[in-house]
C-alpha cells in the first residue's frame, strides 16, 4: 500500500481545520453569542442568537472537546478562505492521490453539513465514511471500494434525544440538491421515516444504534434532532459510532465531517459482510464489506496503527458469543492474504486469527 507525500498530508490536516473553522463560522454568526449549559453534571456550549420571536439557543459542542471551545473563544477572527480551500482540495484530489467521494454524494453530505447535521454530533458511515480514510491515514485507496449508490448517516440515540437543538426538515434540505428526493415510510412503521430516495434511486438513510436490546431492532426510533426524520435501529452500530473522528471530506472547498475512527470502521466490515443476504446483491454488498475491511487493516498497519486495530478487534471480541460468532464468520469470508494485516496488528499467525 502506497502511503501519500508527507507534504500532502500536512496540506490535509490544514484543510480539515480551515474546513472545520469556517464551517463554524457558517453556523454561528457574529451577531450571537456562545453561552455555557450545565447539563447532568456537565457543561455544553450553546449558541444564543436574536429572532423576530426573541432568542433562541443551538447546540454546539461540550466543553470537554478542546477543539470546539478553542474555535467558540476564537469565533469572531474565523474567516472566510473559499477560494484557497478549494485550491487545496484540487490539490491533493489531482496531485496528492488522496480519494474524494462520488459527486452527488458530496453534494447531499455538504447540504445536510451546512443544514447542522455534523455539529449535532451525526457521523457519515459507510462507502461515503470509507473516502475520508484516505487522507485520514495518507494512504492511497483504490476507487473500486469508494463507489456507491446511497449514504448512510448515524446518530447515537442519547444524543438525538437530549440536544435540544434539530435540524430543518430533512426533506427540505435534500430538496436543494435535488427536487425530486421523496420520503420512504418504514416498512413497520409508515408513520417514520428513515429513509428518502430520489428518482434515479439514490437513497439517503438515518441510522442509529439498537441501544443493547434487540427489542429495538429493525424498528425505527424517533430521533428529535434528525428534522422530523427517524433513524433505523441496527445492531452492533453503537460500537461503530463510538467517539468518531472530525476529518473533512474532499469535495467541493471541503466538508467538514465526523467519521467512525478507522479501526472500528474495519472491524465493524467484518461484522456487516457476515449478516449480508446470499443474493446477487448482498454477495457484492459482502466483498466491498469485505475488501474495506482488508484496505483499512493494511493502512492501519503500514501506518504503525496496528496498536489500535488490536484494540478495536479485542473489544468486540470481548463483547459475547454473537460478536465473536459474527467477527469469525466475516474472517472465514477473507483470504488468508486479506487476513495477513489483521493477523500483524494482534501478533498471531493468520491461520490463528479468531480462535482464542
Amino acid at each position: 500500500m502506497k502511503q501519500i507525500d508527507l507534504s500532502y498530508r500536512t496540506l490535509f490536516a490544514e484543510l480539515a481545520q480551515r474546513s472545520f473553522d469556517a464551517q463554524f463560522s457558517t453556523d454561528f454568526p457574529h451577531n450571537g453569542r456562545f453561552v455555557n449549559v450545565p447539563v447532568k453534571g456537565k457543561s455544553y456550549w450553546y449558541f444564543e442568537y436574536p429572532t423576530p420571536d426573541g432568542d433562541k439557543r443551538r447546540y454546539v459542542g461540550p466543553e470537554a472537546d478542546a477543539e470546539i471551545t478553542a474555535r467558540v473563544h476564537a469565533h469572531r477572527e474565523v474567516k472566510d478562505d473559499l477560494r484557497e480551500r478549494r485550491r487545496l482540495v484540487n490539490a491533493l484530489t489531482r496531485t496528492g492521490g488522496m480519494a474524494a467521494p462520488e459527486r452527488f454524494a458530496g453534494e447531499v453530505t455538504k447540504a445536510l453539513a451546512d443544514a447542522g447535521l455534523f455539529r449535532l454530533r451525526a457521523l457519515i458511515i459507510g462507502s461515503v465514511a470509507f473516502s475520508c480514510y484516505s487522507g485520514l491515514l495518507g494512504v492511497r485507496l483504490p476507487n473500486a471500494a469508494l463507489q456507491t449508490g446511497d449514504a448512510d448517516y448515524a446518530q447515537d440515540f442519547a444524543i438525538s434525544s437530549e440536544v435540544g437543538d434539530s435540524l430543518p426538515p430533512i426533506l427540505d434540505v435534500l430538496h436543494t440538491v435535488d427536487p425530486s428526493f421523496r420520503a420512504v415510510p418504514h416498512q413497520v412503521d409508515k408513520a417514520r421515516v428513515v429513509a428518502f430516495i430520489n428518482s434515479d434511486n439514490y437513497r439517503v438513510e438515518f441510522l442509529t444504534g439498537n441501544r443493547e436490546s434487540n427489542d429495538h431492532t429493525g424498528k425505527p426510533s424517533p430521533m428529535p434532532a434528525l428534522g422530523g426524520a427517524s433513524a433505523e435501529n441496527l445492531r452492533f452500530l453503537n460500537y461503530l459510532i463510538y467517539e468518531p473522528v472530525r476529518t473533512v471530506l474532499l469535495y467541493r472547498e471541503g466538508v467538514s465531517v465526523n467519521v467512525p475512527t478507522p479501526e472500528r470502521y474495519a472491524v465493524h466490515k467484518l461484522i456487516v459482510a457476515s449478516r449480508r443476504r446470499n443474493d446477487a446483491l448482498g454477495r457484492a454488498k459482502r466483498d466491498k464489506d469485505l475488501q474495506q475491511a482488508f484496505l483499512l487493516s493494511e493502512a492501519l498497519v503500514e501506518t504503525r496503527q496496528g496498536y489500535s486495530l488490536a484494540d478495536a478487534w479485542n473489544e468486540a471480541w470481548e463483547r459475547g458469543p454473537a460478536w465473536r460468532e459474527a467477527i469469525t464468520s466475516g474472517l472465514a469470508m477473507m483470504p488468508d492474504k486479506a487476513r495477513l494485516p489483521l493477523a500483524v496488528a494482534l501478533g498471531v499467525s493468520a491461520a490463528d486469527l479468531g480462535k482464542r
